[in-house]
């Protein structure tokens, strides 16, 4: 008991030292692309930045200042994101289940490093997670993170989906879950693809955790 108190107490400190970006100080990472400050940007730049800083995000990891450079576009790819991200109508453990099996497809280190962390969080379970990662189909899956799975791997790896395995995501969660999983996963496959591009560098020198599979949908 002692235990778990002393765990939630560090997560409720470590929640409350995070500082939410601002102009003077916006935290932008990169690699092949130069991390940008507020001042340096162009009137379009600092639009796309104000309406993240404005959003439901916590923080400006992840694909954002790639997408700077070309902040119009880069600005109505946020928008997408965030409701994809926030407002998708599947449950948090099937949403959470469709990025790490795209950032898998990807292998996209620093999406799947961020989004296990969220998986698990959400409730998905850690062998799930590992068999994912693993490229293997995980076994004991609950019924919404096995829908979700089902139709995003079948969609992934084929490039269709079954009547069945539509029906099923159908019945599960509805047409509007349907396509949001197919936008959340095409979301979550621009980022990987700026991630990969960009050579994104994973936080406080941690290891890459995804391996190349040959066939990393089974």
């Amino acid at each position: 008991m002692r235990a778990k108190r002393s765990l939630a107490v560090l997560i409720f400190l470590g929640v409350a030292s995070a500082q939410k970006p601002t102009t003077d100080n916006l935290g932008l990472v990169g690699d092949r692309f130069k991390p940008l400050t507020y001042a340096e940007m162009t009137p379009a730049q600092k639009t796309m930045i104000d309406h993240l800083l404005a959003g439901e995000r916590g923080g400006l990891g992840g694909p954002f200042n790639v997408l700077l450079r070309s902040p119009e576009m880069g600005d109505l790819a946020q928008q997408f994101g965030a409701s994809m991200r926030f407002h998708a109508a599947i449950p948090k453990r099937a949403l959470e289940t469709v990025i790490i099996v795209t950032a898998r497809y990807w292998m996209a280190q620093f999406e799947w490093s961020a989004h296990k962390r969220a998986a698990l969080q959400a409730g998905v379970s850690p062998a799930v997670v590992d068999a994912i990662a693993a490229g293997k189909r995980p076994a004991g899956m609950e019924p919404d993170v096995e829908v979700a799975y089902n139709f995003i791997t079948e969609l992934l790896k084929t490039k269709q989906v079954s009547d069945a395995t539509f029906q099923a995501a159908k019945d599960r969660f509805g047409e509007k879950g349907v396509v949001d999983i197919i936008g959340l996963s095409g979301w979550y496959s621009m980022v990987s693809m700026l991630l990969n591009v960009d050579r994104y560098p994973l936080a406080n020198g941690a290891k890459p955790e995804l391996q190349a599979l040959a066939n990393p949908i089974p």
